[in-house]
């Protein structure tokens, strides 16, 4: 098989999970900007209620954990979004759980990173009682997590060797 081929082959194969990591950037992004845009920081809409958006920033990792560790978390992002690209080229086929997953995580490793790279912090607003606040890419980074680890407990049991 041509160079070529092959590597058209590995791109249609990976292509859902592009589209999704590219929609949780785009629509993680999206939601920052206009958090940052329409409220001021410490703000809550309500003002009361058990689900709210309250706008702050956080230097530290998804809902808050290992706070001012900046660079050791963009260079944790920046290795995981390395090890997902270069997996690609070993996906297996029909395993649709592990490419959601995939995108989902790899999308919401980028859209935090770019907090961190352009603001130096990241803009977290989801906030629901008595759970740390997050942001979009936040709750992908932990559903893609949740759909690898079923995919590698049960899906690929199934699916056997591609």
């Amino acid at each position: 098989m041509a160079r070529s081929e092959a590597f058209d082959r590995r791109m249609t194969k990976s292509l859902p999970l592009w589209l999704i990591a590219l929609s949780v950037i785009g629509i993680d992004q999206l939601s920052k900007y206009l958090v940052r845009a329409n409220m001021v920081p410490g703000q809550s809409v309500p003002s009361d209620g058990p689900v709210r958006l309250t706008y702050t920033t956080n230097t530290g990792g998804a809902f808050g954990l290992f706070g001012n560790q900046a660079f050791l978390l963009a260079l944790a992002a920046v290795i995981a979004i390395t090890v997902i690209v270069l997996y690609l080229r070993y996906l297996p086929s029909g395993s649709t759980l592990l490419k959601v997953g995939l995108g989902l995580d790899l999308g919401g490793a980028v859209g935090n990173l770019t907090d961190r790279l352009r603001l130096g912090e990241v803009t977290d607003f989801i906030d629901i009682g008595t759970w740390p606040i997050f942001n979009l890419s936040d709750s992908a980074i932990v559903v893609g997590a949740f759909l690898i680890a079923y995919y590698l407990l049960f899906a690929a049991k199934k699916e056997g060797p591609s």
